[in-house]
């Protein structure tokens, strides 16, 4: 341990050891460390004794400095720049454009599909507006923030029949998850099937199949304040209003896209005849 940082006890006045040839003062250095010392006897004068000063008084350590801060400012913006191929944070943006009004008319309108009569997503110079300005605009705000609520009433409504646990709370977020998974690649399969090119990306599936996690919020409250009954009814409607908003907002969207390219939206048999129209005659000509 340096002399410096070592506790020496305070001699009593007129208590000095006779053994002692020097006089102690290492607790005097201790209290002036730090400070700026007097000219020397030579004349000249004297260097700080701050570790801190003498680092950043020196060139070297400078450009070091420099140099490293370079280094991070390009480790960030090849972080920024990768991360978009992964995880589109500017998209991401665009989905949680929302404010209190945005909200507000959002959930009437899943739970009053049909009062609504315009279902056109507003552009602004081929881009959508952002939600808070078109209430018809996909968002995730709602989606997660429902996703949250559901899991937690959910783990209320176990409470209630005494059977909350951690791990049950966990395994109904866990399924939750699992089945939005399924229904996006079940829709995503379905249009690639069909050969139906939309501008529908995967973000919009997940944000329009997660609005119905707000209809199941709304029935199991009322299955808790008003039984089954309550339950069943609440549900039922919340099935029938979530089913009519994802026909008419993802209807437009998807015909708008095919007949702009000529694509026969009509029905399955109109589908059969694309296909068999594309298929080689030596396939169409072979005997079943």
């Amino acid at each position: 341990m340096p002399a410096s940082k070592r506790r020496i006890p305070v001699s009593q006045s007129g208590m000095a050891d006779p053994h002692q040839l020097f006089d102690d003062t290492s607790s005097a250095q201790s209290q002036g460390y730090g400070a700026q010392r007097g000219p020397s006897s030579l004349g000249y004068p004297a260097a700080s004794t701050s570790p801190q000063a003498a680092f950043l008084d020196d060139p070297v350590s400078n450009m070091a400095m420099a140099y490293g801060s370079s280094l991070a400012a390009q480790g960030k913006e090849l972080v920024d720049k990768n991360i978009d191929r992964f995880i589109p944070i500017t998209k991401l943006k665009y989905y949680f454009a929302v404010d209190t009004l945005y909200v507000g008319k959002k959930l009437g309108l899943l739970f009053f599909p049909y009062l609504h009569q315009d279902w056109e997503v507003q552009y602004q110079q081929d881009t959508p507006v952002a939600p808070r300005f078109d209430v018809n605009a996909p968002d995730l705000y709602i989606p997660a923030m429902a996703f949250i609520t559901y899991v937690l009433v959910a783990g209320l409504a176990l409470g209630t029949q005494d059977r909350f646990s951690p791990d049950l709370l966990g395994l109904q977020a866990s399924s939750a998850l699992a089945w939005l998974t399924l229904e996006v690649l079940a829709i995503l399969l379905s249009l690639y099937l069909v050969t139906v090119n939309t501008d529908l990306t995967t973000i919009d599936l997940v944000a329009f199949l997660g609005y119905k996690y707000v209809g199941m919020i709304g029935g199991v409250l009322m299955g808790l304040l008003f039984g089954k009954t309550g339950y069943y009814l609440v549900l039922g409607w919340c099935c029938v209003s979530i089913f009519v908003f994802m026909i008419r907002s993802l209807r437009l969207k998807i015909l708008a896209e095919a007949a702009a390219e000529g694509v026969p939206v009509r029905g399955a048999r109109n589908q059969l005849r694309m296909y068999l129209r594309r298929c080689p005659p030596s396939l169409r000509d072979s005997p079943s």
